[in-house]
């Protein structure tokens, strides 16, 4: 496709590897050395790169940089995105601006967005979720962990149960702090688990929240957005980039549950307003792009190989 000829390159044995077959994409036992371009998604993956590919020069080494948080080891960071690889995206400019403080040459990093591909009208499924029409319901997606601030939903939560007694929380995902917000949830939070179907958590959602401490990017939010649910999202990393408040969402504090219960309680307080924010979303995704961003990858690979 497009005059490349592309594989992936994983343990035969990993999630990765089980998931690419099942989509129909190549995986192979590839000599890195014979490739033009090697692309990796992690800082684990660009040191084995750099390994695989030492001596050649005919490879192209490019790393995509997925988080936002500072690294434990400064030194060891900046040596590896400034010497192992070619070039650098970033998937927002809060993480191209977290390389550049960590000592990585600004001509290396391209700022190129996560695209998402914008899905068809979203159905109502509640039913599926045990929740009622009379409901409004506010959901988050993501593994349950610290940066992801499930404790902060849980909070507000808790400070809305009286104000908004027909408010329910359903928090998706899995992850190790799962039984820990299980155990201090009230009675208007329901925990789901993992959920593969997508389309049918937007589907019965009012709104989507994102209370994250840290995010690079912000995924979840972007796909609540394409699938018209409008979204409260922190002011933090990559989220700002996405979220605009008046324009599809509003943003708050990181890490203040009584900041998010009064987003909440505003955007429940019109219907109409509420309907409009989700359009307003759904336009703002479509920004964001898959075909966007494969544009801007390929011109990116340009600059190494003609």
């Amino acid at each position: 496709m497009r005059g490349y000829r592309q594989a992936i390159v994983c343990p035969p044995s990993s999630m990765l590897a089980e998931r690419a077959s099942a989509a129909g994409f190549p995986v192979e036992k590839l000599d890195l050395r014979s490739a033009d371009i090697v692309h990796a998604h992690s800082g684990r993956a660009l040191t084995g790169a750099f390994w695989k590919t030492l001596g050649s020069t005919k490879v192209c080494r490019v790393v995509t940089r997925h988080v936002a948080f500072r690294p434990r080891n400064p030194w060891a960071h900046r040596m590896k995105y400034r010497w192992a690889c070619d070039g650098v995206i970033a998937v927002s400019e809060a993480v191209r601006s977290g390389l550049i403080q960590s000592g990585v040459p600004r001509g290396k990093i391209q700022v190129i967005h996560t695209g998402i591909e914008i899905p068809p009208a979203t159905p109502q499924t509640r039913s599926r979720f045990g929740l009622s029409e009379t409901d409004f319901v506010v959901g988050h997606l993501g593994a349950f962990t610290k940066e992801k601030g499930q404790d902060v939903a849980v909070a507000a939560a808790v400070l809305l149960r009286e104000s908004m007694p027909h408010a329910r929380f359903l928090l998706a995902g899995d992850g190790m702090l799962l039984n820990d917000m299980r155990r201090r949830a009230p009675a208007n939070v329901t925990f789901p688990g993992f959920i593969a179907d997508h389309a049918a958590f937007f589907g019965a959602l009012n709104l989507f929240i994102m209370p994250s401490r840290s995010e690079a990017w912000g995924m979840a939010a972007l796909e609540a957005m394409a699938h018209g649910v409008p979204v409260i999202a922190s002011d933090v990393g990559g989220l700002p980039e996405i979220v605009q408040p008046g324009n599809g969402g509003w943003l708050v504090p990181a890490g203040d549950p009584a900041a998010l219960a009064r987003a909440i309680t505003e955007s429940a307080s019109s219907a109409d307003r509420l309907h409009e924010q989700g359009e307003k979303a759904r336009r703002r995704a479509q920004l964001f792009s898959v075909g966007q961003m494969v544009e801007q990858t390929e011109e990116f690979y340009r600059r190494f190989v003609t």
